[in-house]
């Protein structure tokens, strides 16, 4: 007689060892990244330090031979441009493809050629582009094709953020809230062993000590928790206006005439003044928020620290030059939480010992605001700050900026980043364009769906709702309502046949639920 064993599945060992693969790979390439951009911003800090006009002309003329090799770079492959997290999301949702040695190392050198010299901004957008291309490479390697590829590539970036920031556990649900809006445990665990895989080797190379290592000695009381009522109402104020003129900017640049890849040189000359005046709060701004940790600034130079982060961060970035937000997000979000805090005190509304809780909440508030991934805000704060004691005040503040920003009208900034790329591309393929107005009824399946959440045939633009007298503007996280009228951008030859489909697609979702 045969005793029959059962056959173990090793579907999900398979995709945790191909996952922790690709976090090794990326790990040692985004610790040679974050160096590589420390050693050009100590340097650059150091020259500004002690600036004369024969230093200054030879700054000034290799910002203009830098600006102009990433310039090259942005023309040879306009993809690696900006965060690069877009188009990490346009490639997981099927929109966008790239060739991934191309991205690789033209993002690897333009990112250190645009970040090092001192410019507002981040590495972690960069580092999860170029993870989600060491997951592609992988994958193509093992030939592996549909959902198992884009895993890897998904898995890839979840180590690229890792990476960046020694932030495993953050970086695992930033792809799944943010970038791939898909919670299937294939997805969660090969990004989770793919994360853990490129921290190792960045805990290695950069040592244990959390990125933004801020201590605070006392938790806030609940009495003082109407703090972050107003803190969170000034947060997602100011992160709509952040959304708003980062998606201006582009209109802004048109107006210098140069072609999009020869922007950066602006902010390339612009930076240097920065420099001179104050080195330090040059870069992404991680050191400036450390910075805190030893002396929290007056009110006025708090004041001028935030007009110019704002305002330089907002031209470095809408330069289109290879570089991220998301650290840039986090410091202006500190410099809030310092300008309330301090302004409390001033005023006695706050004992002094709670302004550093307010900076390091504050972080988080902006991100979830601006980002609206509210999760990822709390705990990649709570590990980059490395303390895990304090999740209440965080998640109440994120939560009140995520709500003002939503009733603003703010959609999450990088889906937006995503329209506008992909937006003229679905325009382009529907010939003659033709409107198709679709009302949705109480207790149809689209009901209470967000925008995101329901696959709209190919060829098909959803441009507004009208709701009553009001005409809204869709974007992801826009929820369908009964009485709505959806209107779409169509082929006027595939009328019939996409309001059909969308019949049928809304059918199969009622069978489902």
């Amino acid at each position: 007689m045969h005793s029959h064993l059962p056959k173990i599945d090793t579907t999900r060992l398979k995709f945790v060892i191909q996952g922790l693969g690709v976090g090794l790979l990326t790990g040692v390439v985004i610790s040679l990244f974050r160096l590589s951009i420390e050693k050009i911003l100590a340097f650059m800090q150091s020259v500004y330090a002690q600036p004369t006009p024969m230093r200054l002309l030879l700054v000034a003329g290799g910002s203009v031979g830098l600006a102009l090799v990433v310039a090259y770079l942005l023309h040879a492959e306009p993809n690696i441009s900006g965060s690069g997290i877009p188009q990490v999301e346009g490639q997981l949702q099927g929109e966008l493809e790239f060739h991934w040695w191309s991205i690789l190392w033209k993002k690897f050198v333009a990112g250190i050629l645009s970040i090092g010299p001192g410019l507002f901004l981040g590495r972690e957008g960069p580092s999860i582009q170029l993870g989600a291309a060491v997951g592609q490479g992988v994958a193509e390697g093992l030939h592996r094709h549909g959902s198992d590829r884009r895993i890897l590539i998904a898995s890839g970036s979840a180590a690229g953020l890792a990476a960046a920031f020694n932030a495993p556990i953050a970086g695992t649900l930033f792809v799944l809230e943010e970038v791939y809006h898909n919670f299937s445990p294939l997805v969660w665990i090969t990004s989770l062993a793919s994360a853990l895989g490129a921290d190792f080797i960045s805990l290695n190379v950069f040592g244990e000590v959390p990125v933004l290592h801020l201590t605070y000695t006392r938790s806030m009381p609940v009495a003082l928790y109407w703090h972050l009522l107003l803190l969170g109402i000034l947060l997602g104020v100011l992160g709509y206006a952040y959304q708003r003129v980062l998606l201006a900017m582009p209109q802004l640049y048109a107006k210098t005439h140069l072609p999009r890849y020869l922007q950066g040189v602006v902010p390339f000359l612009l930076v240097i003044p920065i420099g001179v005046m104050a080195p330090g709060i040059l870069g992404g701004g991680n050191g400036m928020i450390i910075g805190f940790g030893k002396l929290v600034p007056s009110l006025g130079i708090l004041l001028a620290i935030f007009a110019t982060r704002f305002v330089f961060s907002m031209i470095s970035y809408g330069s289109g030059l290879p570089g991220g937000i998301f650290l840039p997000i986090l410091s202006l979000g500190a410099v809030i939480g310092a300008i309330y805090a301090v302004f409390m005190v001033q005023i006695g509304w706050l004992p002094p010992v709670y302004v550093m809780n307010l900076i390091i909440f504050s972080m988080a508030g902006y991100f979830a605001g601006i980002g609206k991934a509210p999760f990822t805000a709390i705990l990649l704060i709570t590990e980059m700050v490395g303390n895990l004691t304090h999740l209440m005040p965080m998640a109440v503040l994120a939560l009140v900026a995520y709500v003002v920003v939503d009733l603003l009208g703010g959609a999450p900034i990088y889906e937006s980043l995503l329209r506008r790329m992909t937006v003229p591309k679905q325009i382009e393929a529907i010939h003659r364009m033709d409107r198709l107005e679709l009302p949705v009824f109480a207790g149809s399946p689209l009901e209470g769906l967000q925008v995101r959440d329901f696959s709209w045939p190919k060829q098909t633009l959803l441009i507004g709702i009208n709701r009553g007298e009001d005409q809204v503007i869709p974007h992801g996280d826009t929820v369908i309502r009964a009485g709505d009228t959806l209107v779409l951008l169509t082929d006027a030859a595939k009328r019939a046949q996409v309001r059909q489909q969308i019949h049928r697609l809304a059918a199969k979702l009622a069978r489902r639920g």
